[in-house]
């Protein structure tokens, strides 16, 4: 066999060759390794917002995995002085149990009275930890110990008309 002639043209094309090669490859490597970090990243865990109105309330609830926090309006639900009201809202975690103890619940009230804004928190406590753990024997519990604690109770006070002190009283004459 006759030995080819090496030219620097040929030893320089060679290299070029080689380089893309090594490029390619690199690139497949990187591409490999980003698909296999994203199945190995833990998925975020899923936060659900809810919201739920009484009378003049709304009430926003954030739940999300967690060591059994309870804010309402970045206040700790151990803070509140009412013990009525403290027991209304506490409702809904007595009911769910161990969902309750497993995760955070923030909420965000405004509008109404305190009474109607712990209505409201109630009501969207229930709502998220209903639409966090997806379960059907809690929703029936909820609902068997009171409706509205998964249904917003739409009553509101009516206004005050013209020609009288409240929305249906009148005026008296004294005269006559």
């Amino acid at each position: 066999m006759a030995k080819r002639k090496t030219t620097k043209e040929s030893v320089e094309a060679e290299k070029i060759e080689e380089t893309a090669v090594k490029e390619e490859k690199h690139k497949e490597i990187k591409v490999e390794e980003k698909a296999e970090a994203k199945k190995k990243r833990a998925p975020k865990p899923k936060q659900i917002i809810v919201s739920a109105r009484r009378k003049m309330a709304t009430a926003r609830a954030s739940i999300k995995a967690g060591k059994s926090v309870v804010k309402i309006n970045k206040i700790n639900l151990q803070a509140i002085d009412n013990p009525h009201v403290k027991m209304m809202v506490s409702e809904p975690l007595k009911i769910a149990g161990d969902y309750a103890s497993k995760v955070d619940i923030s909420v965000n009230v405004c509008g109404g009275g305190q009474m109607g804004q712990a209505q409201a928190v109630r009501s969207a406590i229930a709502k998220a930890l209903v639409a966090y753990t997806k379960d059907s024997e809690l929703k029936k519990e909820m609902l068997a110990y009171d409706r509205f604690l998964l249904i917003d109770d739409s009553r509101q006070v009516e206004p005050k008309k013209f020609k009288g002190r409240k929305a249906r009283a009148r005026f008296q004459k004294s005269y006559r």
